[in-house]
């Protein structure tokens, strides 16, 4: 598994998707480091134009300089991932430190050699940064557990508990409406009279019925 951020592009296209945006990259920096560099080594008065001057010069050598970089590093790498048969970071290393000896072969063996080392060593610091960040972002944060994922909830609210614990309710005091008021009822000589039961009342109505009517009075005239 490779340790880089970004998944990369199949071998065959890679070469020319890094050779473009090297160069790319190598104009835009380049331009702006010349167009600084221009501006504090003009004279007063002509420093605009000795900027302008120093990016038309030098941006685009420095963005060829990254394209011919990055698509020796391209080949190489997909040279390296042909005969190796994998994909892992000592692809990007073996494929760096070839690149930067590559291009010092000019300036002698011992020139090739420590160019190949610092590339070597360049690229293998950032395969290894990568390697952390990959491994950084895929550790599990450690989060408190949330309500939804504790299994003795979740049952309790299967079981239809509702999951939270209900708050003791307690039953409303009845009060005495005789206790208050008997008191004062009692100093002014008036004391509440309790009223009869319902069976009570019906037992006097059915006895009202079986008392004799009084007579009827007759207006005959005798």
């Amino acid at each position: 598994m490779s340790g880089s951020l970004v998944e990369k592009d199949p071998c065959p296209d890679r070469i020319l998707d890094d050779a473009g945006g090297a160069f790319g990259m190598g104009l835009v920096g380049g331009s702006a480091w010349h167009f600084f560099k221009g501006l504090r080594n003009s004279p007063n008065g002509a420093r605009i134009i000795g900027g302008m001057q120093a990016v038309r010069m030098n941006g685009p050598r420095v963005g060829g300089s990254f394209a011919v970089w990055y698509t020796l590093y391209s080949t190489f790498d997909c040279t390296s991932v042909y005969v190796r048969q994998k994909e892992d970071p000592w692809n990007s290393i073996i494929a760096g430190a070839s690149a930067s000896g590559f291009l010092s072969l000019r300036r002698g063996l011992r020139a090739t050699v420590g160019s190949a080392i610092g590339g070597g060593i360049l690229l293998a610091g950032v395969e290894g940064l990568g390697i952390m960040m990959n491994k950084f972002l895929a550790m599990p944060q450690n989060l408190p557990q949330l309500p939804a994922d504790d299994p003795n909830l979740a049952a309790a609210i299967a079981a239809g508990g509702g999951g939270l614990p209900q708050a003791a309710v307690a039953p409303p005091e009845v009060g005495n409406s005789s206790g208050g008021g008997s008191w004062v009822r009692s100093l002014f000589g008036k004391e509440e009279k309790k009223k009869p039961s319902g069976s009570v009342g019906k037992s006097e109505i059915l006895e009202s019925f079986e008392t004799p009517s009084p007579p009827i009075p007759s207006f005959d005239y005798k």
